[in-house]
């Protein structure tokens, strides 16, 4: 049940899934060269970019697949099977590109001039908003970075975090603090304006490119100053309620689908010289299995039930699933971290050797704890939620 095509519906999305497929085996043979360096994985980028892998979330008008949230979560999980780093980083690119489509937030010939970058040469976008002193922007903090108001446009300066993909980017939204306002502006951003220092030198997800941007003086136009918001108003962005970041429980069940595949082969090929069977057939060793299947299954379930309640929600009904859309990220990391936990007690002392896979997914798969939302955001959500729907049934 927790095999690769399980979810899969339609013949479209299988054809698609085999180029995935392919590019996944392939990026598992080279991602432990780029965890043990810590560099980032350009070559696997550039396969994404020739498969057209870049393009499947752009509209239809423009030349994409304009594909489903549902089915980029068959491709994020895929991916992240072979490579975990490569899998979070082009995610950001791909859930971005659905984001802005979802939510239409841009001016149209903004948003149409990056969907044909993204068609003709590849280009890259994300948005990034952490910063050092501030932290996620989802707690609410007014950003340092700074846009003054000059002739054509602004100047801004400032230093993100947790830029992801920053190596490869074209575009990049940027948040700032316009100067003598209290209004905070989104901004677009050329990749080559800003300046990458590379500060990402991490445990695990070594391979995501998840360096600062500093940007020093940089030249804004008038033009790509794309959204301004008062203070405790949310980004037209959000308006989708988020169904785009589901790549990321998708990465991490990804992950803990190799750790499973793995374990799963190993109990049933190894035998001790002490037992007549494969440890397979040991009864603890079957409850840590089952156990496993589970939790894989009813993850990935809740992940491709609400996707598809978002693909067919109504825009304007959107945001009101942004509790369960949180559900599945909270509940998605936290059982595929127990995935990985229980392959490892599968496997035994070996798993800590690492010339297996199990270590570096062990270290992988406890990122998703510090991607957004958190935990305690989530339940915040769902509690909000009951109490309202419990009152409004009085």
């Amino acid at each position: 049940m927790a095999g690769q095509d399980w979810f899969i519906r339609t013949e479209e999305e299988r054809k698609r899934f085999e180029v995935t497929r392919k590019l996944s085996q392939s990026f598992a043979e080279t991602a432990p060269k780029f965890d043990a360096t810590g560099t980032f994985p350009h070559e696997h980028i550039d396969a994404l970019r020739k498969s057209g892998y870049v393009t499947w979330t752009v509209p239809k008008k423009y030349g994409g697949d304009e594909i489903s949230l549902y089915e980029l979560l068959l491709h994020q999980e895929e991916l992240a099977r072979g490579d975990g780093s490569t899998a979070l980083a082009i995610g950001w690119h791909v859930g971005i590109m659905l984001n802005l489509r979802a939510s239409r937030s841009l001016p149209e010939e903004i948003f149409e001039e990056i969907c044909h970058s993204v068609m003709e040469r590849g280009a890259l976008i994300n948005s990034c908003a952490s910063e050092p002193a501030t932290g996620s922007p989802s707690r609410g903090g007014r950003p340092e970075t700074t846009a003054v108001a000059v002739d054509g446009g602004y100047r801004i300066n400032g230093r993100k975090t947790y830029s992801s993909l920053s190596p490869e980017l074209d575009w990049i939204l940027v948040t700032a603090s316009i100067a003598d306002s209290p209004n905070t502006g989104e901004f677009l951003v050329r990749g080559q304006d800003v300046e990458v220092v590379e500060t990402w030198n991490v445990m695990g997800m070594r391979g995501t490119g998840s360096h600062d941007i500093v940007l020093k003086d940089v030249f804004v136009p008038e033009r790509y100053l794309v959204a301004v918001f008062e203070p405790g108003q949310k980004s037209l962005r959000s308006r989708d309620g988020g169904g785009w970041q589901l790549h990321i429980p998708a990465c991490y069940l990804g992950i803990a689908l190799n750790a499973r595949d793995f374990a799963v082969h190993y109990a049933a090929t190894y035998q001790p010289n002490s037992l007549p069977h494969p440890i397979a057939e040991v009864e603890h060793i079957q409850q840590k299995l089952g156990e496993m299947e589970l939790k894989l299954l009813s993850a990935r379930t809740l992940m491709y039930d609400i996707a598809r309640r978002w693909d067919e929600a109504k825009p304007e009904e959107r945001l009101a699933l942004k509790p369960q859309l949180a559900a599945v990220k909270t509940l998605a990391t936290n059982h595929a971290m127990d995935v990985v936990d229980l392959a490892m007690r599968v496997v035994g002392a070996r798993s800590l050797s690492r010339d297996l896979v199990l270590e570096r997914l062990y270290r992988d798969v406890r990122a998703g704890l510090h991607n957004p939302p958190m935990d305690d955001i989530t339940f915040k959500l769902l509690a909000r939620a009951a109490v309202q729907e419990v009152q409004g049934e009085k």
